[in-house]
C-alpha cells in the first residue's frame, strides 16, 4: 500500500511562486515514476511535470521553464517549484506515483493552487 500526501498549495499573486511537495509513503510497490497532474476548472486532468528514478523529466507544454522539479528517491519525497505563476495556473494539483511498468499506481487529494491579485 502507498499513501501519498501532497502539501504546499495556497493562494499567490500573479508572477509569484510556490513550492509544491507530495510525500509517498508505505511499501506496496517499488516508486519509478512521480508526477504532478492538475485540473482546472472546467478543463481535463494534464501533466505539469513528472520525474523518475532514474533522474527523467518531463514537462507539460505550458511550463516554459518556469517549473522545476526535484525528488529523493530514499525517501519518495518529490518537490514542484513553481514560479511565474499565472492565474490560468490556478486548479487542483495532484500528485502520481507509478511504478515501473505503470501497472501499479496512487494518487493523492491534491493541493489547491489558486493565483489572483
Amino acid at each position: 500500500q502507498v499513501r501519498v500526501v501532497e502539501s504546499g498549495g495556497g493562494l499567490v499573486q500573479p508572477g509569484g511562486s510556490l513550492r509544491l511537495s507530495c510525500a509517498a509513503s508505505g511499501s506496496g510497490f517499488a516508486i519509478y515514476a512521480m508526477a504532478w497532474y492538475r485540473e482546472a476548472l472546467g478543463r481535463e486532468r494534464e501533466l505539469v511535470a513528472r520525474i523518475t528514478s532514474d533522474g527523467r523529466k518531463d514537462f507539460g507544454d505550458f511550463v516554459k521553464d518556469r517549473f522545476t522539479i526535484s525528488r529523493d528517491n530514499a525517501k519518495n519525497l518529490m518537490s514542484l517549484e513553481m514560479n511565474n505563476l499565472q492565474p490560468e495556473d490556478t486548479a487542483v494539483y495532484l500528485c502520481s506515483v507509478t511504478s515501473i511498468r505503470g501497472t501499479l499506481g496512487a494518487w493523492g487529494q491534491g493541493t489547491q493552487v489558486t493565483v489572483s491579485a
